[in-house]
């Protein structure tokens, strides 16, 4: 299936794996909506913004649009959904990528901070999905495709070797990781019969991302020293290529698909 007249929407696409899945999809043709809260640069540790991702995929020879979403704010969240609509008069692709990190053990991390996590990382592509279904479901079908961490696995039984360190523990990450892993496979089952595919897609490892790097950064002077996410945009542009019908309520991490489907830049 072409991706050609397709309508995506990215939420949190100003820089890092967003960006480089928004640029994917709008080399194989369809139209992109570049949806996040940054339109200025604000921290050097944190480079991008929609506007400047919306830049380059034009200058590239895509179509995109840079649309302003809040990803705490469910009305934000309808808001950049109806505005990529109104423009393109479909929409056929979500991916929901944004996501925040909160350090901290149990006793520690701030109460805000956990509330910010969850906001973020969870009811944030829910209020997505709620908000983009209609849509899709008028379009004839779709996808949704839910970005997830191998930190979703769960460490299984104990005893535990606490030799090993680990680096830049999240302690609510993985947590809401595995809950959007089974919300993705409840409306995958409640969503098959209209078209609408819902699978997720997750790196196999560490990508050296601005939002990986960031807790690691001198603020002064950081590295612009960052990885593509190369990988995580050929496997999402093929499983928008799949029919919704067939590719619907996997669990899928990009190397293992790239490798299985002999995807390269």
């Amino acid at each position: 299936m072409s991706l050609d007249g397709q309508v995506a929407i990215v939420l949190g696409a100003s820089r890092g794996i967003g960006a480089d899945i928004a640029k994917h999809l709008a080399k194989n043709g369809a139209k992109v909506a570049v949806a996040a809260r940054t339109e200025t640069v604000n921290d050097p540790r944190l480079p991008g913004t929609i506007h400047s991702v919306t830049t380059e995929i034009q200058e590239a020879g895509g179509i995109a649009k840079a649309v302003v979403l809040n990803m705490r704010d469910p009305e934000s969240i309808q808001d950049g959904i109806d505005a990529t609509v109104a423009e393109w008069g479909r929409l056929d692709i979500v991916v929901n990528n944004a996501a925040v990190h909160v350090h901290g053990a149990l006793e520690h991390v701030q109460p805000r901070h956990v509330q910010l996590a969850i906001d973020v990382n969870f009811l944030g592509p829910f209020w997505a999905m709620r908000s983009a279904v209609p849509h899709l479901r008028a379009s004839g079908g779709g996808h949704i495709i839910n970005l997830s961490s191998r930190g979703a696995l769960f460490p299984g039984v104990g005893p535990y070797d606490t030799s090993i360190e680990r680096r830049g523990d999240d302690i609510l990450y993985g947590p809401i990781k595995a809950g959007i892993e089974h919300l993705t496979q409840g409306q995958a089952r409640d969503l098959q019969d209209e078209n609408i595919a819902v699978n997720v897609l997750s790196p196999e490892g560490r990508i050296l991302t601005p939002g990986s790097l960031y807790p690691e950064q001198d603020r002064e002077n950081p590295s612009m020293d960052f990885e593509a996410a190369d990988k995580m945009g050929l496997a999402t542009v093929w499983i928008c290529e799949q029919n919704p019908k067939e590719l619907t309520g996997n669990i899928l991490y990009d190397e293992k698909l790239c490798a299985e489907q002999s995807l390269s830049v």
